[in-house]
């Protein structure tokens, strides 16, 4: 059996409490104490991405009351399809591709993670009493995470989920796509940036007195069981793709970056992996200089990256000891500006016809502009496509000079009536909407 302990040196947690709970009582955030190794051999015997998640997560769910129910889990969370999609090539005639992670119910990558969690959610807290109060998941989203969340445990028992959002800071149709849930779901508004967002739930999961009142969970990456199931579908990416193939992340909070590391450390046989980040360049600074700061977000056309303080950065810290030279050895980050984002969406759709979103074309660029680099890693390469474009078309049709049609599930969610409620950046404000019943 695998214990969990907090990156801040608390003590042992099992996994219910991991999954329950969030954040540690000290403030950090969960790691498993060890990874389990795989041999890429065994691993690659998986019929499927839920045979394969459930192979590699299994050892987290020994010795737990979800260990017989992780198959079923995993075929409910990776029921929508992984695609992998060929590129234009690179520089120097690089084999590119993009593995598809917008399949499903809002179309972005943070759906199989909020579904995995979800289901096993849904498990834990019926076994217990029916007079306990309902868990509250209190979310901080950038712009995807959200309406993840709020499909995943929309309708569900026993909980109830509350989203904030930076006013003004999403597309149109993301803001849309977080108030069209049912009625345990609650969509609002923040006056200020993802930034301050994030500073509220951090403030509320600190509050003894708050926390005195209503039970809260989270469901963002600072969440292990969202993060465990992310690194799933990079080990599936890297099982289709010959040993040694690079992947390319765009990050934000760094969850999903820090998954394909956690695949990596596990067997997978990933070569490099490049975060490509947007104007914040927080990530890429402490690479660089040593030292990490984290500052302000900046607003950008990728805007679920958005993150001028990435929580996930203590987990990356925490995994190496805090030696910097050994992350610069295991990753490597590149930060992309608007206007290449803007050019690398013209390109790619001039040349292959393939429409990318700003987050992946974030992505895309960062490969093309490592790979024209002397000494650039040699092999395949492998973009995470985080979104599917038609959520960012007020940025992407007028640079393809064309519409990019919803796929059915956002159809869909768009056809429904949307509503949130709006609050300035203070736990005083947040706190009614919290101990509502």
């Amino acid at each position: 059996m695998i214990a969990f302990r907090s990156t801040r040196g608390g003590g042992n947690a099992d996994l219910r409490t991991v999954l329950q709970s969030g954040t540690a009582p000290d403030g950090g955030l969960y790691m498993p104490q060890r990874l389990p190794r795989f041999r890429r051999e065994a691993l690659a015997e998986s019929a499927g991405p839920a045979e394969l998640a459930e192979r590699l997560l299994n050892p987290f769910f020994e010795g737990s009351l979800l260990a017989e129910a992780l198959p079923e889990i995993c075929r409910d969370a990776f029921a929508c399809p992984l695609p992998l999609t060929e590129l234009s090539p690179g520089p120097n005639g690089a084999r590119l591709r993009l593995l598809e992670l917008f399949h499903g119910p809002t179309a972005a990558f943070k759906d199989y993670g909020a579904r995995f969690l979800a289901a096993c959610l849904e498990r834990v807290l019926a076994e217990e009493p029916a007079s306990s109060p309902p868990l509250t998941i209190l979310v901080a989203t950038s712009g995807d995470t959200g309406a993840a969340v709020a499909s995943a445990f929309s309708g569900r028992d026993k909980t109830r989920v509350v989203v904030l959002f930076p006013k003004g800071r999403i597309s149109p149709r993301q803001e849309h796509h977080l108030g069209c849930w049912d009625d345990n779901v609650l969509s609002i508004a923040v006056s200020g940036a993802f930034d301050d967002c994030q500073r509220l739930v951090k403030r509320a999961f600190s509050s003894a007195r708050l926390r005195g009142k209503v039970r809260l969970g989270s469901a963002n990456s600072i969440n292990l069981g969202r993060l465990l199931p992310q690194s799933a579908y990079h080990a599936w990416g890297a099982m289709n793709a010959p040993q040694g193939t690079n992947f390319v992340v765009p990050t934000g909070n760094l969850g999903n970056a820090f998954a394909c590391l956690l695949a990596r450390e596990m067997g997978a046989g990933i070569g490099r992996i490049l975060m490509s980040t947007n104007a914040n360049r927080a990530i890429g600074d402490y690479l660089d200089r040593g030292f990490y700061e984290g500052r302000e977000s900046i607003g950008t056309l990728a805007n679920a990256m958005d993150v001028g303080d990435p929580s996930n950065m203590e987990r990356l810290q925490h995994y190496f000891g805090g030696d910097v030279a050994r992350i610069r050895e295991a990753l490597a980050a590149v930060s992309i500006s608007d206007e290449r984002i803007q050019a690398r969406i013209r390109q790619e759709h001039d040349r292959s016809g393939i429409v990318l979103c700003p987050h992946t074309a974030a992505g895309v660029d960062a490969c093309h502009g490592r790979l024209s680099l002397p000494g650039a890693p040699a092999g395949d390469w492998i973009v995470a496509a985080t979104a599917h474009p038609a959520k960012f078309e007020s940025v992407v049709e007028p640079l393809i000079g064309t519409t990019v049609a919803p796929p059915p599930q956002l159809a869909e969610l768009l056809s429904r009536s949307s509503s949130h409620a709006e609050i300035r950046p203070d736990l005083a404000a947040l706190t009614p909407y919290l101990l509502r019943s």
